[in-house]
């Protein structure tokens, strides 16, 4: 496999007095129990992953779980206790502080919570800032914020103020921020959590639609798993600090490698989570008609429980399988 665009290995970030005195004392490995006795705070614990060019990894989890504390060693924001980071292949804890401010202008973007807009800018200027920061020359910079206003969906509001934006439209514009510098990874904090219910749906399509169009290497946090089931090339589940189980939404919810990712799971609809090649048998001489087998269940479902035979499952114009009703129905209803 290809070098990872971004890795962590084996990294901490305990808060207390010299943590890494106390990792060393415990052969690098404490126990949860032993790190709370000892008073420390476990915020990240022996972390791995790696993220791979153009991969969009999901990283969630219950307030407290570490997962914003990991992201913030990934990028360096914080300093880890122990552990690896790596940008392609570089270790970025050898970085100094200038190339990590070079690293964070030129190669990283960073969408938080709060959108953190400058109220006295317009929208143009908002998303030019970055290119500002840079030096880079006023029509160069404008030109290219006018580009991605557009790409964003906020074509002819280059002019207004934050205030007069609704809470999507100022989303949109701290979106279009971070990405003026063309970013190679992209971090982003719950970025849709403040919004309501309809707009946040919104934002997550018009995600989806930029990322289809740039192919940008993603680490996205989300406390809400059909968010993730959305947006994830693969998601990684912590608690306590620890990454408990990573894979792709179907793998977590067919293979669950605890009861806390079973139990995190549960309530999501199956329907909607798995495809259907990975419900269909071999092929059938007796199937009839067609569906896509990259698709997830849901989108048709009533097409297979309305036939009485069986379907061929197809992708990329070869059929691969079958798939009957009884092998919807089990999945979808009896695995409850």
């Amino acid at each position: 496999m290809n070098q990872p665009k971004l890795a962590c290995r084996n990294v901490w970030k305990l808060y207390g007095p010299e943590p890494e005195k106390f990792l060393a004392s415990h052969d690098g490995e404490p126990d949860l129990a032993t790190i709370k006795e000892g008073g420390y705070i476990p915020a990240v614990r022996n972390a791995s992953l790696e993220i791979h060019e153009g991969e969009l990894v999901v990283l969630m989890g219950l307030s407290g779980s570490g997962k914003s504390t990991l992201v913030r060693c990934m990028s360096r924001l914080i300093e880890p206790t122990a552990g690896e980071i790596e940008f392609d292949g570089e270790d970025l804890r050898a970085a100094s502080e200038r190339e990590l401010v070079e690293l964070r202008r030129h190669k990283m973007g960073m969408v938080f919570q709060h959108f953190a807009l400058f109220p006295h800018r317009t929208v143009l200027e908002n998303v030019a800032f970055p290119l500002e920061v840079q030096g880079v020359d006023v029509a160069t910079r404008n030109a290219r914020a006018l580009e991605i206003i557009d790409l964003v969906g906020l074509h002819g509001r280059g002019n207004y103020y934050p205030r007069e934006l609704s809470g999507g439209q100022q989303q949109r514009v701290g979106i279009g921020r971070s990405l003026a510098v063309e970013p190679d990874v992209w971090f982003l904090d719950e970025p849709f959590s403040a919004l309501d219910a309809l707009i946040r749906r919104d934002m997550q399509d018009e995600f989806l639609r930029l990322q289809s169009t740039l192919q940008k290497t993603i680490v996205f946090i989300t406390h809400d798993f059909d968010e993730a089931i959305r947006l994830a090339d693969r998601i990684a589940i912590m608690r306590d600090g620890v990454i408990d189980q990573m894979g792709t939404a179907e793998e977590l919810i067919t293979n669950p490698g605890s009861d806390y990712v079973a139990a995190f799971t549960k309530n999501v609809s199956r329907a909607k989570l798995l495809r259907v090649h990975t419900l269909m048998g071999p092929p059938s001489d007796d199937a009839v008609g067609e569906v896509d087998g990259h698709v997830f269940v849901a989108s048709v479902a009533s097409q297979i429980l309305s036939s009485t035979v069986p379907l061929r499952v197809v992708e990329d114009g070869e059929v691969v399988g079958s798939i009957t009703a009884a092998q919807v129905t089990e999945a979808l209803f009896e695995a409850e």
